[in-house]
């Protein structure tokens, strides 16, 4: 369900990291065209309660020394940027803008207006000379429709036309997933599943109807990617209601092979288990892949809607997402 810097697959024996977090399954939304600039977005207000769903308990799920919450304060939130911080920019080797150099956090102005899923880690072992605290080793940001509309609207509209989406369902709770990542030696399908509970609990507290968010496959030269981007385009792309396209200025074409030429086994090969993931739950994709150079990807856009997601998942978690549940 990540859409976003996000997790990738649902729980897959076998699972292996990637070398690269979206390798694993992990979503990012880009960086909005014409949103804020600050000089430092993004750091939150130091004390107070910053957890915005009201009536969910914050503690969502465990499985062993595992819990998956929403963060209830400002330092929480801050150790979550600490955390991307050290897979984006340490491990990805993806460039920080200063605020995020300057704080050694990955750090943006949507990080005060969206909840953010964290896994916490009871027996990871204590730092020396300091006191014994769960470990933030995963997380996740979420960001409401009507969160979106009150304040900058969704990151995703950075790179893609979802305008005409929300127009075509305006009955329909829309959620945005990004930023998420998870500590290399955490990338397992442990984490991977208690993320996935987390994101299924507060899509049925909040009556989430379709989630929507940026999927990445390593590089940024189209044409060694014309195999997966080709498969994506004859075999999942999002027709009818569900289309959205990337922006023109942005657009780079996904049909590079024709789709006799095409081997669905071979492409499903070279595809990131986030995207493989996205398959099996039932998504479909947006015309047009965006380059990031900034992170040295390129982007796809996902669109997942609730009512499509394969019945199997849903059984496996649980209607009421009871599987893990506190």
């Amino acid at each position: 369900m990540t859409i976003s810097r996000g997790i990738g697959s649902m729980p897959e024996r076998g699972t292996v990291a990637g070398r690269r977090p979206q390798a694993f399954g992990l979503l990012r939304p880009l960086q909005r065209a014409g949103s804020p600039v600050k000089l430092f977005p993004g750091l939150v207000p130091r004390g107070g309660p910053v957890v915005r769903t009201e009536g969910l308990d914050p503690v969502l799920g465990r499985m062993g020394s595992l819990e998956v919450r929403l963060a209830t304060t400002a330092k929480e939130i801050r150790r979550a940027q600490r955390l991307r911080f050290k897979v984006f920019y340490g491990e990805m080797s993806a460039a920080p803008n200063a605020a995020s150099l300057f704080s050694r956090r990955d750090i943006d102005e949507y990080d005060g207006i969206c909840d953010h899923l964290l896994v916490l880690d009871h027996a990871a072992k204590p730092r020396p000379f300091r006191k014994p605290k769960p470990q933030v080793v995963g997380t996740y940001r979420l960001l409401r429709q009507e969160v979106a509309d009150r304040h900058f609207g969704f990151y995703t509209a950075g790179e893609y036309d979802i305008a005409p989406l929300l127009e075509a369902h305006p009955q329909l709770r829309f959620l945005e997933l990004g930023r998420s990542c998870v500590l290399a030696p955490y990338r397992n399908k442990r984490t991977v599943e208690l993320l996935w509970h987390g994101i299924w609990t507060y899509v049925l507290h909040h009556r989430i109807d379709v989630m929507i968010g940026c999927a990445s496959l390593e590089g940024t030269d189209p044409a060694k990617l014309a195999l997966p981007l080709s498969f994506l385009y004859h075999y999942a792309r999002a027709e009818g209601v569900w289309a959205a396209r990337a922006l023109d200025r942005r657009y780079v074409p996904m049909d590079l092979m024709s789709r006799e030429a095409v081997d669905p086994k071979a492409a499903l090969r070279e595809l990131p288990p986030l995207i493989k993931g996205y398959l099996r739950l039932g998504a479909t994709f947006g015309d047009g892949a965006v380059i990031d150079r900034q992170f040295g990807t390129t982007d796809v856009l996902v669109i997942l809607p609730v009512s499509a997601i394969n019945r199997r998942y849903i059984e496996f978690f649980g209607p009421t997402a009871e599987r893990h549940a506190a």
